[in-house]
């Protein structure tokens, strides 16, 4: 069989017109998958630059392949069809290997058709180090190092007429643009370079922030040989991903003429303010699965795949999103309503075994920030609090009781919550503590909550009365009922 690379496929090049750091899965299936999608039917023309923004040579350079690697999205489409498309991708020109050849990364600074440069070096990536120098070669964090690219170009370019250009990172922080350009402009103050570089980067560089959302699934490791198989050819860089896809970028509308957006049948969107699409994620597709997670888990479901396919639990989690979330959000109902559905696709996809025990790490700082302001809005709307929140909290307390079926469940908390837990429930099995003590107490963690739950309306007593029944009479029965299902 032979293997992928331009010798064996005539696929096109594209102009070098962007530097990405990182060369991970995510930024392969997310990003990489969409320029080439604009390249095929666009005049972008737009050619990447990978950079390894690590010091590993694990795995190996996409150069091995002549920078081609194949995509493949699976999922459930528009009309709820399991659907699977195979793309090779060949939008990457070269991978350097930062740390190995640190001058060749500089050298692209000196390249002005070089536009857009892309981000994604995990959560802990844009930060600030005191220790760097401007002499590194390289300094230790990613902003550093950009920020002497951005000096490189500044020096050999600024008598051509430089024109800006887009910064468009892609970590998972809130407003990421602003907090890279932030550290930025701390190591130009750091390292005392030239005021008008200062200028050059406050005045000519768009920092842009970004909501990004799609599941990759990486390299299908268990599925490589028939995959391969289908193709007809050998891939080590082969990317699987979902169906579903969001690329929210905050910055001006001539990224639409820019990127070519114009007519385009993506789902880009540029806008002035990410925030209520971050909101609306946090709420629906994170919500939905931090509440689902113990309802499901409690009534003896092992898997999102599972907990959807089981028709009382599906109906729980789209009566929770459609009746206790949109309505407290600020976008237009059409555009929740829309977004609500893929979630709901998304959470059935066949190809995705997603365990719900791994969802539950650190549930109970989710709850806070996922649910707790739906559930606050909803009560000041109603006069009291939600039905279908307060169950989902009931099994929440229940499900770190620690036992299903008289088994152990592997319970993954910070560590006061666990102990208290289990102090708390060895109490209750005890007789020392009553269900509703229980309930107030939790409600009443100020230091967590920032509120006392207690003063919501009905909320303690509805958790309370939904966690005796699901005590009594298990919680699917208490969700049937309460579903009139």
């Amino acid at each position: 069989m032979k293997t992928l690379n331009r010798k064996q496929f005539d696929l096109p090049k594209y102009t070098t017109r962007a530097l990405q750091f990182g060369e991970g899965n995510f930024l392969r299936g997310f990003l990489d998958w969409q320029i080439e999608k604009l390249n095929r039917t666009t005049n972008l023309d737009m050619g990447i630059a990978v950079v390894r923004p690590i010091d590993s040579d694990f795995p190996a350079l996409l150069n091995a392949q002549d920078c081609l690697y194949t995509n493949i999205i699976r999922g459930l489409d528009e009309n709820n069809q399991p659907v699977e498309e195979t793309t090779i991708i060949s939008s990457i020109n070269t991978e350097i290997p930062l740390y190995q050849d640190y001058d060749a990364f500089l050298a692209l600074a000196e390249d002005a058709n070089i536009k857009f440069i892309f981000s994604n070096t995990t959560e802990a990536g844009i930060e600030f180090n005191a220790k760097d120098s401007f002499s590194d070669s390289p300094p230790s964090t990613f902003p550093a190092k950009l920020t002497q690219w951005l000096a490189r170009r500044y020096l050999v370019l600024e008598n051509n007429n430089l024109e800006g250009l887009y910064i468009i990172p892609c970590e998972l922080i809130d407003y990421n643009g602003e907090k890279l350009k932030q550290v930025i402009l701390q190591y130009i103050d750091l390292w005392r370079l030239d005021e008008s570089f200062r200028v050059w980067v406050e005045q000519k560089i768009t920092f842009c922030s970004t909501l990004v959302d799609r599941i990759v699934t990486g390299h299908p490791r268990e599925e490589l040989p028939s995959l391969e198989e289908k193709v007809g050819y050998h891939d080590q860089f082969m990317v699987t991903a979902e169906y579903f896809y969001l690329f929210v970028i905050q910055g001006p509308k001539d990224l639409i003429k820019d990127l070519k957006l114009e007519g385009q049948n993506l789902n880009i969107k540029i806008v002035e303010d990410i925030k209520p699409y971050k909101e609306r994620k946090v709420a629906i597709l994170n919500g939905a699965h931090t509440a689902m997670v113990p309802v499901a888990y409690m009534s003896g479901l092992n898997t999102v795949g599972e907990a959807m396919n089981c028709r009382l639990i599906s109906q729980f989690v789209e009566n929770l999103i459609d009746e206790e979330i949109i309505p407290v959000l600020s976008l237009p109902k059409d555009e929740l309503s829309q977004f609500a559905h893929d979630v709901i696709k998304r959470f059935k996809n066949p190809y995705i075994k997603h365990q719900l025990t791994s969802i539950s790490l650190n549930s109970m700082a989710k709850w806070k920030t996922r649910i707790l302001p739906q559930l606050i809005a909803n009560t000041e709307i109603t006069g009291s609090a939600p039905k279908l929140m307060s169950l989902a909290f009931a099994a929440q307390i229940l499900f770190y009781r620690g036992i299903r079926n008289d088994q152990a469940i592997p319970l993954n908390d910070q560590e006061n919550w666990l102990l208290f837990f289990k102090q708390s429930w060895s109490d209750v099995d005890n007789g020392k503590l009553s269900l509703n003590e229980l309930v107030e107490k939790i409600c009443a963690n100020e230091n967590h909550w920032e509120f006392n739950l207690n003063a919501l309306p009905l909320f303690t007593e509805q958790v309370t009365g939904f966690l005796q029944e699901m005590l009594h009479e298990g919680v699917a029965s208490v969700l049937s009922k309460e579903l009139g299902a």
